[in-house]
């Protein structure tokens, strides 16, 4: 079922279905930020997460298997106390590409494919353009 091909505003994928939804857990995560501008952070996130509810058999990308994300949100931070804060996140996450595990490189550095460069470029335009209508 996941590597069925699905077809959605006439464009093929695989994967799960438009529409389908994942819950995950992300435990012990290491969120890391450097103020570089009064308001510009650059950061970092590492973690593993893990599903709240196991996946159905036999379904999924293969083991090793990478997926390139570009993500988009907003955060709002919510000062507890002096060394805490409710983090709370939401956003757009766009797949950028992915990598098999017999793959040398990622999807996009793959002749006849859309660079990494040019799919973050109509991202960003994409959204620009949404903003701008509302």
């Amino acid at each position: 079922m996941y590597d069925t091909l699905k077809i959605h505003n006439k464009e093929i994928y695989t994967g799960m279905k438009v529409g389908g939804s994942h819950s995950w857990n992300y435990n012990n995560g290491k969120w890391f930020e450097t103020k570089i501008t009064p308001d510009k952070w650059t950061l970092s996130f590492d973690s593993l997460k893990t599903r709240t509810t196991p996946a159905p058999r036999k379904t999924g990308a293969t083991r090793k298997t990478k997926f390139h994300w570009y993500i988009i949100a907003d955060q709002i931070a919510t000062k507890i106390n002096e060394n805490s804060y409710m983090t709370s996140m939401k956003g757009i996450k766009y797949k950028i590409g992915h990598k098999r595990p017999d793959w040398r490189t990622f999807s996009y550095n793959y002749p006849n494919q859309i660079t990494y460069r040019e799919h973050i470029i109509q991202i960003l335009e994409d959204t620009l353009k949404e903003l701008k209508k509302d």
